[in-house]
């Protein structure tokens, strides 16, 4: 079973910077694509942003393109979500997930990591 382990969320305040990060642990470990999600209150769960396993490729929701920064870290079985000059509506839960092989969609999925932004 694989598990997923977000980190780095908290108060941050609009114009600044925040780090997320996503570890996955557990059996051998190589995703088809991992990505982060987030869910504001009252609203659904949208994808921010996703990162191709094998050779880096990103993709990135218009809401947040040109702000925030996808990348992995192989050897650590890790992806990153670089969070630059944050607005109010950026504030959500994030959410790190992972697509296995042979699957249709992502269905390994972390526990959120709240990120609030403050003016």
């Amino acid at each position: 079973q694989v598990r997923l382990e977000e980190s780095g969320g908290g108060l941050v305040q609009a114009g600044g910077s925040l780090r997320l990060s996503c570890t996955a642990s557990g059996r051998i470990f190589t995703p088809v694509a991992m990505a982060w999600f987030r869910q504001a209150p009252g609203k659904e769960r949208e994808l921010v942003a996703s990162i191709r396993w094998a050779n880096g490729d990103k993709y990135y929701a218009d809401s947040i393109k040109g702000r925030f920064t996808i990348s992995r870290e192989l050897r650590r079985n890790t992806i990153y979500l670089h969070i630059n000059t944050p607005l109010s509506e950026d504030t959500a839960v994030y959410y790190c997930a992972a697509q296995r092989v042979g699957a249709s969609g992502y269905g390994d999925w972390g526990q959120g990591t709240q990120v609030t932004v403050f003016s």
